[in-house]
């Protein structure tokens, strides 16, 4: 039996073009332009799937999504809207949907959805277009997978609320963009976003950061305070941190709604003693785990195309990737996850001689990644990896010569790294990075522009 789908939109024209469309595809539709409707068929068991505007009129099919998966708990629901917001997407994502469309829309990318939802798998004919990488690129997060959903559907709970939020996950996985993203769409978003890093700092030093008359805590008045690599923190700035989160003074406590990170699961290191079990209580009110990127590999091709988007947008070659290229991206588990994926491609739109880049490409990218890691879990002397790389550039294009430019995109693997530790060490310092490097300021933020370094700390 053809699934039977329940349309509704207050455009009559649009409508009727996504009805032929789905009866092309051998569904059946019932359309309707109003939210009451839509909702009387839904509790009268109507639908295998419903399709559906956000907003009809005055009515708000996110005020009807509770009692349709009330009454209809299995029954898949997609939004459309106009209004392509990440606000509208995690409203999408915390009423239950099962999947959020913006407005315009390519008719092949709503088909795939539409499959998707019937069958609960992806679908081997979707293929994402350039216009859904544009605006996939400004948003805050980008992925479908399960995982991630489950991500949003926290995100959009707690947004509006005060909550204290800790975010887990490995490094690289985008816990500061989580973090941003529920500031931005919290009632103090007008406020400050402030972020300070744990890792590594001395416990004076992290006792003046946090709690000192210019502390991180007073900056944050009225807005977010994020604490990164919290798992890092000192047991003497955990006893401090405790006791100000403990207190209700006004004076030591300003208006602060905190949000911390952790790579490592702190219910773990307070089992095992080297976290206080009383601070791990106070920042684990609401939890959030971002998954690796080996968890949602479903994603790679979105967020594969949507950093060439952004590669491009901060003055990158355009380059497009072949369907060979995203598939050889997902064969590969990704330890340094979503950052890594991104510098992959940045290298890749920078050093790729042509305007498409092939599987074959990536492959090179990734075999050294991994024999990087290989000789860093091994301790490999520099020099040895050096040449190690070299040979397998050559072995690689055997029987033929290396592509062309082999010389800058050997230096630019070399350099990236150098300039971003030099970086971390000096706490994003430009000018004693400059001088450790031995190399002039001017020349070191030309350099920070041409390879897209992050001078910030976040994930």
């Amino acid at each position: 039996m053809s699934a039977r789908i329940l349309l509704a939109d207050d455009d009559a024209s649009l409508r009727f073009v996504l009805s032929q469309a789905l009866g092309k595809e051998g569904y059946n539709v019932r359309a309707t332009g109003n939210v009451a409707t839509l909702s009387k068929w839904v509790r009268e068991g109507e639908g295998d799937l419903v399709l559906s505007d956000v907003y009809m009129g005055d009515e708000c099919v996110f005020d009807a999504l509770p009692s349709m998966r009330m009454a209809r708990p299995n029954l898949p629901v997609i939004v459309m809207s106009a209004q392509s917001t990440v606000s509208t997407a995690l409203s999408a994502a915390g009423a239950g949907a099962y999947d959020y469309v913006p407005k315009p829309f390519d008719l092949d990318d709503l088909m795939a959805a539409v499959r998707r939802a019937l069958t609960g798998g992806p679908d081997a004919k979707t293929r994402a277009q350039g216009a859904k990488a544009e605006k996939e690129e400004k948003l805050p997060l980008i992925g479908r997978a399960p995982a991630m959903q489950e991500v949003y559907r926290v995100m959009a709970r707690v947004a509006g609320t005060d909550l204290t939020v800790l975010v887990e996950g490995e490094s690289g996985t985008g816990k500061e963009r989580v973090a941003r993203a529920i500031h931005d769409h919290s009632r103090r978003a007008s406020g400050p976003f402030v972020i300070v890093s744990l890792a590594g700092a001395a416990p004076a030093q992290i006792d003046q950061d946090l709690f000192g008359p210019e502390g991180k805590f007073h900056q944050a008045r009225n807005g977010t305070l994020f604490l990164e690599d919290v798992d890092e923190l000192p047991s003497d700035a955990q006893t401090r941190l405790a006791g100000l989160l403990h207190s209700d003074d006004p004076n030591e406590r300003p208006n602060v709604r905190l949000i911390a990170a952790a790579q490592r699961p702190l219910a773990s290191l307070a089992r095992q003693g080297s976290f206080r079990q009383d601070l791990f209580y106070r920042l684990n009110v609401v939890a959030i785990r971002l998954p690796p990127l080996r968890e949602r590999l479903e994603d790679v091709g979105d967020l594969a195309r949507a950093f060439l988007v952004r590669a491009k947008r901060e003055g990158l070659p355009d380059k497009q990737l072949d369907s060979s290229a995203i598939e050889r991206l997902k064969a590969y588990d990704f330890p340094g996850n979503v950052r890594e994926l991104e510098n992959l491609l940045r290298r890749a739109a920078a050093l790729s001689p042509a305007s498409v880049i092939t599987a074959r490409e990536i492959g090179n990218e990734l075999g050294v990644a991994a024999k990087e890691q290989a000789a860093e879990e091994s301790g490999e002397g520099f020099e040895a990896a050096v040449s190690r790389r070299l040979a397998s550039e050559f072995a690689a294009a055997s029987p033929d010569l290396p592509d062309a430019g082999l010389y800058d995109r050997l230096l630019a693997e070399v350099e990236r790294p150098l300039i971003e530790q030099a970086l971390q060490a000096t706490r994003g310092n430009q000018i004693r990075a400059a001088a450790v490097l031995g190399i002039n300021r001017n020349t070191l933020r030309k350099k920070i522009q041409t390879l897209g370094i992050k001078t910030g700390r976040g994930d």
